[in-house]
């Protein structure tokens, strides 16, 4: 999941989690004269829990370097009291273990982080990679923008010639088509999601949540899902003209667009619905909850493996009608 994550929106993630976890324990186990101590602390890369004068804290490399988002770390009940997690509080003769950073709660407040972050983490915040992130990622949008580009004046062009031309007009062309028009809405989809996501040149859009930008993720979700199962018609199209030497073209055609329009309606409907009731977060971007992502990656998966089984079906039909003695000459050239 980080891998696939601006580290900007990793950073910001950290440390809503962090202030929030500070906040309640603060409100329940307030630092005051009578109890001195070193309030919670977010230090732009690490969390710190609040701790009493004399404590050590030993917490683990933060999230970002470590390539793990981890959901564990310390919790605050009823009464106040931390449980151990990621941010273990040790007793001051223990040892740090390797990838651990400590602070000792003196009375004059936290003092240095030990070992730095670039010994215990690889990292040093004087000499931040951040530029040369930007730099990939724009690299990355502006590859994948072209492609689209191109990919949408090709697509449109091959529309035009297919509707303009009335001898093109059959069933197999209609499926293309159809195909086509699912790589359109794809890549259109993909250019409305990045100007609603990556407006901001910040990391602003990580924690984006509107109606519209979700449902612009819908939308999104529908077109890849529509494209690949228009993919998967083409395959049992072709599977079925040599299967079946005399076959209804239209009634086909009509359970074809309901499979590869409504399968995808049917299935992003019931994940917005799940989405919306169990894990409304973000802008729906992000899908930790690997469950709920299985109701629209299920299906996808689904039609790849049935696509490829016709395909070998599709192979060993070929091989099967070459190999037949009733089949020469120009047959066999076209079979091949």
């Amino acid at each position: 999941q980080v891998t696939a994550t601006h580290s900007n929106c990793i950073i910001k993630k950290e440390q809503e989690t962090c202030l929030e976890k500070i906040r309640r324990a603060t409100a329940l186990n307030p630092v005051n004269d009578s109890s001195p101590g070193c309030p919670g602390m977010w230090d732009n890369i690490t969390c710190w829990k609040p701790a009493s004068v004399g404590e050590i804290v030993f917490v683990k490399c933060p999230a970002l370097f470590r390539f793990i988002i981890s959901e564990d770390g310390w919790e605050v009940d009823n009464l106040g009291q931390t449980h151990a997690g990621d941010y273990d509080l040790l007793e001051s003769t223990a040892q740090s273990l390797l990838g651990d950073i400590s602070r000792n709660c003196t009375e004059d407040g936290w003092s240095e982080p030990f070992p730095h972050y670039y010994d215990a983490c690889g990292f040093d915040e004087n000499e931040t990679e951040s530029d040369n992130q930007d730099y990939y990622y724009l690299s990355v949008k502006a590859l994948y923008t072209v492609g689209y580009s191109t990919s949408l004046v090709s697509l449109t062009t091959a529309m035009v010639i297919l509707c303009r031309f009335r001898k093109l007009h059959c069933t197999r062309n209609f499926i293309h088509m159809n195909l086509f028009v699912s790589f359109i809405l794809r890549a259109i989809s993909v250019f409305i999601k990045d100007g609603v996501l990556y407006a901001e040149q910040d990391g602003n859009h990580c924690f984006i949540s509107t109606v519209e930008c979700k449902a612009v993720m819908v939308f999104f979700h529908y077109c890849v899902m529509s494209n690949y199962f228009w993919l998967f018609i083409e395959g049992l199209y072709l599977f079925t003209l040599l299967v079946e030497t005399f076959f209804p073209e239209r009634r086909y055609f009509y359970w074809y667009t309901i499979i590869g329009w409504g399968t995808p309606t049917i299935c992003v409907t019931v994940w917005a619905v799940l989405r919306l009731h169990f894990d409304d977060t973000g802008c729906w971007d992000m899908n930790d909850n690997t469950a709920l992502w299985w109701v629209i990656k299920g299906p996808v998966v689904g039609s790849i493996m049935i696509n490829f089984v016709l395909f070998i079906g599709i192979i060993v039909i070929l091989v099967q009608k070459l190999q037949s003695p009733d089949i020469g000459g120009n047959e066999s050239s076209i079979y091949l």
